[in-house]
């Protein structure tokens, strides 16, 4: 019986307040930061040289192995009880190269979800980029790019910032857009570089607006690690991204964190004080209930009791994989984040059904 409630055609009679019982496909979409995950190699090219085996924190191949393992262990359960396959679609942040994420994706704990990878290297000055993961049994890719984020003078001390991963494709046959996000961090203080995530904001903003303008009802979802509170200026206002379904019209997006951060519940913890920086923000399509493709159900935050930290000056934060140079053996100093989507199963009329 457990197995059958797990199953990838999910009974959910009572979700909508339907009459009658109604199956549904589900979907689980998540964004990941993976804090630092390095590879062992010195790239001259970017400033790694902490993450070697001769460098401050003694980053050797043993420690590389355990934190792949760690991260394996959290991504292979994300969303777990609704789809047993976990994420169809996984956003990460803070990878040094493809090289780390097929070690990750070659994980016997999440080998045989076959995940296929999207990245791009970007001219960070820590060298680290985004990605995107994917189960092909779910999606596929038909297009990709990079977006180059210009950052303002004076905004940072670094010139260079992440790039924005745009990726197009079809899932269960519908056509998405993808953007998976790493804004520049508050180094520096938060107003001061408060111009360096709102001109990622316009970047990412600049190019929804022209696949809307080529496909007004496009399904997009922007995710990622933005730096800043569903409530920042570059998110409500650059973005556009409201926290209300009801206030999602011409343009507009819908952020489902806006109402958790307004309760005190966030992703990461600096000062005492939590943050939701990763979000995961969707275009008024998704949110119709009664259409044929995949629609919006419910945000989460995937946290578990091995992941939070139990002692030192971090305690009950996320479990950091590091505590100043010291290997504390943690996960990730961010927890991550997933949407659930559903979509009706109609009897003998589905075509999508056999992708699942």
């Amino acid at each position: 019986m457990k197995r059958l409630l797990t199953t990838l055609v999910f009974s959910l009679s009572a979700l909508l307040a339907y009459s009658q019982k109604q199956d549904y496909k589900t979907v689980v979409i998540s964004f990941y930061n993976l804090e630092n995950l390095y590879d062992t190699v010195n790239n001259p090219n970017v400033n790694d040289e902490e993450f070697l085996p001769s460098g401050p924190r003694n980053y050797t191949g043993a420690i590389y192995k355990d934190k792949l393992n760690k991260l394996s262990t959290v991504i292979s359960q994300i969303g777990t009880e609704i789809n047993p396959d976990g994420p169809a679609i996984l956003g990460v942040a803070e990878v040094e190269n493809d090289t780390v994420l097929k070690d990750l994706t070659r994980n016997p704990l999440i080998a045989k979800r076959n995940y296929q990878i999207v990245h791009y290297d970007s001219r960070d000055i820590r060298g680290v980029d985004v990605g995107l993961l994917y189960n092909p049994r779910y999606f596929t890719v038909e297009a990709s790019n990079k977006l180059f984020v210009k950052l303002p003078a004076g905004a940072k001390d670094a010139y260079y910032t992440r790039d924005i991963l745009w990726v197009k494709g079809k899932l269960n046959g519908e056509t998405i857009h993808i953007y998976v996000n790493h804004w520049p961090s508050r180094s520096g203080g938060e107003e001061r570089s408060r111009p360096g995530r709102e001109a990622a904001a316009r970047v990412a903003r600049q190019h929804i607006d022209s696949i809307f303008g080529q496909e007004p009802n496009a399904k997009i979802i922007l995710m990622g690690d933005l730096n800043d509170d569903p409530v920042s200026p570059s998110v409500a206002s650059v973005l556009n991204a409201r926290g209300k379904e009801k206030e999602v019209k011409n343009g507009a997006l819908f952020n489902p964190w806006t109402s958790l951060y307004r309760k005190g519940i966030g992703t990461l913890a600096y000062q005492d004080a939590w943050g939701l920086f990763d979000q995961i923000i969707i275009s008024e399509a998704w949110l119709n209930k009664d259409q044929s493709g995949f629609f919006y159900y419910q945000p989460h935050i995937f946290r578990r009791e091995y992941m939070v930290e139990n002692k030192g000056r971090y305690k009950d934060y996320p479990m950091r994989t590091w505590d100043g140079n010291s290997y504390r053996g943690g996960y990730s100093d961010h927890f991550p984040t997933y949407i659930i989507f559903l979509k009706k199963v109609v009897a003998n009329a589905d075509p999508a059904k056999k992708a699942f």
